[in-house]
């Protein structure tokens, strides 16, 4: 998949016509999917590329900071790597990433027709949510581009909700799971284990010295507010053949001395030996989490952190075995139903 920052690219002009959905993708959830996929075949029968318009930062992260009002951004689902990855995987050819900024936000809805869509992207065909409003103070609607894409010699249709057991798939039923600790209501909506994938990096290697040692993988979340928070059974990918089980911190870490930047720190229950102490530094790493233990907590020194570590471990090998256990009866269940 090809991913552009900005308009601004001749290989974006070779690329030749495409055909476009424009979002922000938080999640690349069940809704999405679908959209993709329609997408996607609509670009195979035209002969046009597959194109996702996206942007970053997200328009309501841009829109809380000018008011002074952060906190009113929402948290977010994904990184921007694992959007571009799940992009890929629903078959998307070309990914265009604009900057959200005080230009954007002021433009009018018929300069994003003509300067975004027609002009940029050469849209032939143009995909959107039944909600889609774009351009200044989001003036433009679907009867607006509608319009406008009859008279500049585009098509463009409209995708409404996806649901899943009655519930309206979105990026906001997504974060609202991923608030309460829902993993599997979580995953429902994604149609996969919610997951963050990065390279892992140093830290301050400050897990090795507690207690019995906790030696962990450290990866950066660059969000400040991640929609999940606390402290989870996962899988970690991408160390060797299999994946490996273990706890995780995703969050700010209250307890040490330099908290605030976000962290997902993965402790594997078994390390391999064959990756040594520093084998997994450097590699690119995806961490599924699988069910929430707790949130996170402050704790009066280093030995009580230990403690409750000690204590997430055994939760946390108490959870795999049950769940190992379940899923032997299922299998058994279905093979006796056969």
């Amino acid at each position: 998949m090809q991913v552009f920052r900005g308009l601004q690219h001749a290989r974006l002009l070779e690329a030749g016509p495409s055909a476009v959905t424009v979002g922000n993708f938080d999640g690349v959830h069940r809704g999405h999917q679908a959209m993709l996929a329609l997408l996607t075949s609509e670009a195979r029968h035209r002969g046009l590329v597959p194109t996702v318009l996206s942007f970053e930062p997200h328009p309501r992260d841009f829109f809380a900071a000018r008011a002074g009002t952060p906190e009113k951004a929402p948290a977010r689902i994904a990184t921007l790597r694992d959007k571009l990855v799940e992009l890929e995987r629903c078959g998307i050819e070309r990914a265009v990433v604009l900057r959200f900024d005080e230009r954007f936000a002021a433009q009018s809805p018929q300069a994003f027709v003509d300067d975004v869509l027609r002009r940029g992207l050469q849209a032939r065909y143009v995909l959107v949510g039944d909600d889609f409003r774009f351009g200044a103070r989001r003036a433009g609607d679907y009867a607006m581009l509608d319009a406008a894409g009859e008279a500049g010699g585009f098509d463009v249709a409209r995708m409404m909700s996806y649901e899943v057991h009655g519930l309206r798939v979105s990026s906001s039923a997504v974060r609202e799971a991923l608030a309460a600790g829902d993993m599997a209501l979580a995953a429902g909506l994604l149609g996969r284990p919610y997951g963050i994938s990065g390279h892992v990096v140093h830290g301050r290697k400050l897990g090795r010295k507690l207690g019995p040692g906790f030696p962990t993988l450290n990866l950066r979340f660059p969000h400040p507010r991640p929609a999940a928070q606390g402290i989870f059974v996962v899988r970690t990918h991408g160390l060797g053949p299999a994946p490996l089980d273990g706890v995780a911190s995703l969050g700010v870490r209250p307890t040490v001395d330099d908290a605030g930047r976000v962290l997902l720190e993965v402790h594997c229950l078994d390390w391999p030996a064959s990756l040594g102490a520093e084998g997994g530094y450097g590699k690119l790493v995806g961490v599924e989490l699988l069910h929430k233990l707790r949130d996170e907590a402050r704790y009066d020194g280093l030995d009580a952190l230990a403690a409750a570590i000690a204590q997430d471990v055994s939760d946390a090998r108490a959870w795999l075995a049950a769940h190992a256990a379940e899923r032997r009866q299922t299998t058994r269940d279905r093979i006796q139903g056969a």
